[in-house]
């Protein structure tokens, strides 16, 4: 399929797909008249390369990792680590996140406390 149709297919736009490809996540065939031709699996790696963004991996490790795939399955251990490492971040990020939401939940629960006890308007919490 043609690019147009290929923007379509993976929700990006034609100059996204121009740009991973300029900076290596994409490899697209190219017809005779040097037109780029994706192919059925290029959209499983797209939707692949979606998905590493949203982790939050920089484009410099999906461009190593894309570097890899085109290589061979021979770098599969190398690609595994980078995903171990992204897994390690994303591990990181999640333990952060909670213990910013159990400060908030905790608070929260205070001030619901002092609601139903009404202090009196002057009332001034530490924080």
């Amino acid at each position: 399929m043609l690019i147009g149709e290929f923007s379509r297919q993976t929700n990006l736009t034609i100059d996204t797909l121009r740009y991973y490809e300029e900076v290596g996540l994409l490899q697209p065939l190219r017809t005779a008249g040097n037109r780029r031709q994706y192919q059925t699996k290029d959209i499983a790696w797209v939707n692949f390369l979606k998905r590493l963004k949203q982790t939050g991996m920089s484009i410099q490790n999906m461009q190593y990792y894309a570097q890899l795939r085109y290589a061979g399955n021979q770098t599969i251990p190398e690609r595994l680590l980078l995903l171990q490492e992204q897994e390690t971040r994303l591990d990181t990020l999640m333990a952060e996140t909670q213990a910013s939401l159990d400060f908030l939940h905790q608070k929260m629960a205070t001030y619901r406390e002092m609601q139903k006890a009404n202090l009196p308007e002057h009332y001034n919490p530490e924080v």
